[in-house]
């Protein structure tokens, strides 16, 4: 095996057993009566494979994207690298200790404080107690949270918690991190400091995996991406030739397989019900010409808890640049006058849409008041076709950002000091 190879899997694979129609039981007495009065009673039993037979060099200094949608297996993969679980079948070798950082609060013990965290997690990795001490004002310092150091983290916030983290993960000596969605829960300014600080230990020659659906970090930060499907690597290779692959599979599929819930974080309440993307005639689409109205359906429901003041937000990303922008309600002064609104359809008609041609996604959000009570991140995708917009017998250039602009040209001669008007396209 070559000395520059961090990370080497071979024939990967894990399954998991689905339990169906098992009764369920709240007290062993209950289960021994039941199992009594039914002893040949057998639930059905079905064997999912979240990993099929995964094979993959990962070289050393390489900052390596895992994307695909939930569910593909990217999460279980980490979790296998990581040692958190053992693998069905297959074979991985790690040339290096391994630092992840997986969901919020792993490798946190709760009842423990801020200062006596960064020390268990330097030990778990390894390290002597002096070179956790070393590097524990840096720590401190790029997570930020000083100030509660000495509070059980069992306090802290969902964001303090992956501040703190992340932070020991960087800075502690583990040749190979590991890093899943969970950066997303810090604010958009720490989320900078983590993307610069992956790229700095990049430099330095460590090994960094990094599973994100924010493509534009991906692109900006990776320099190869592992694309997965159903359990198994589909791609390997250049990032932008993975991400021109994952968009591919995409559109192939519509972008928009599998429910709604797929597509909610987990503090989110299960209130919309319905999404789609419908033209000016009100009828469903998913690809449209550039400069075409579309209307954003929501769909909620909440018998129980009725909202006072429904409010909906659209955040529109691009595949690879990141949010190109958002709107709601309360920004536009469009707000629902208060009363209890227990279902209802909410449509938001964006007019002439000004976005050059590609594939982009929607995080559609809904409010009750000041408040946010759903998010569906994902689920709905955008594709804008070439379009001849200006009706110059040309489209615009795809590689020129992510809007496109109405222009109007005036041309002033030097003599004579006329000037000629020239209206381009948009008449």
């Amino acid at each position: 095996m070559s000395k520059d190879i961090a990370i080497s899997v071979r024939g990967l694979s894990k399954s998991y057993t689905i339990q169906h129609n098992a009764a369920k039981h709240t007290t062993a007495a209950e289960a021994l009566l039941n199992r009594l009065r039914h002893p040949f009673a057998r639930s059905e039993q079905e064997t999912f494979w979240a990993l099929k037979d995964v094979e993959f060099d990962i070289e050393q200094g390489d900052v390596v994207g895992v994307i695909g949608r939930n569910g593909a297996g990217k999460s279980t993969l980490l979790k296998i690298l990581s040692r958190i679980t053992e693998p069905t079948t297959g074979e991985i070798d790690l040339y290096g200790r391994v630092g992840s950082l997986l969901e919020v609060g792993t490798g946190f013990h709760s009842e423990l404080t801020g200062r006596e965290n960064i020390y268990l997690n330097g030990a778990i990795l390894g390290m002597s107690k002096r070179e956790i001490a070393r590097q524990f004002d840096a720590i401190v310092d790029f997570s930020g949270v000083e100030q509660f150091l000495d509070t059980p983290v069992k306090r802290y916030s969902s964001g303090m918690y992956v501040r703190l983290a992340f932070a020991v993960a960087a800075h502690l000596s583990s040749e190979i991190l590991i890093v899943d969605e969970v950066l997303a829960v810090g604010d958009a300014e720490f989320q900078r400091k983590c993307l610069g600080k992956m790229k700095d230990m990049a430099g330095s020659g460590r090994t960094v995996l990094f599973v994100s659906h924010n493509m534009a970090a991906v692109s900006n930060l990776c320099s190869s991406c592992l694309v997965m499907q159903r359990g198994r690597v589909c791609f390997a290779g250049n990032v932008e030739q993975g991400l021109d692959y994952y968009s591919a599979s995409m559109n192939a599929s519509g972008g928009t397989q599998g429910p709604i819930q797929q597509f909610r974080p987990s503090w989110a309440k299960p209130y919309i019900t319905s999404l789609r993307l419908l033209n000016e005639e009100g009828k469903e689409q998913t690809h449209f010409p550039l400069g075409s109205d579309v209307v954003v359906e929501m769909e909620f429901c909440s018998p129980t808890f009725p909202l006072r003041s429904p409010v909906m937000g659209v955040v529109i990303n691009h595949m690879t640049n990141g949010t190109v922008g958002g709107v709601n309600m309360r920004m536009t002064g469009d707000e629902i006058p208060d009363g209890e609104y227990a279902a209802a359809t909410i449509r938001c008609l964006l007019k002439e849409l000004p976005l050059l041609q590609g594939q982009y996604t929607m995080d559609i959000w809904l409010g009750d008041g000041a408040g946010d009570v759903d998010n569906v991140s994902g689920y709905l995708t955008l594709h804008l076709e070439e379009t001849d917009i200006y009706g110059s017998g040309k489209v615009p250039f795809h590689h020129m950002g992510v809007i496109f602009f109405k222009p109007e040209w005036k041309l002033r001669t030097e003599v004579g000091g006329q000037e000629r008007k020239c209206l381009v396209g948009m008449k």
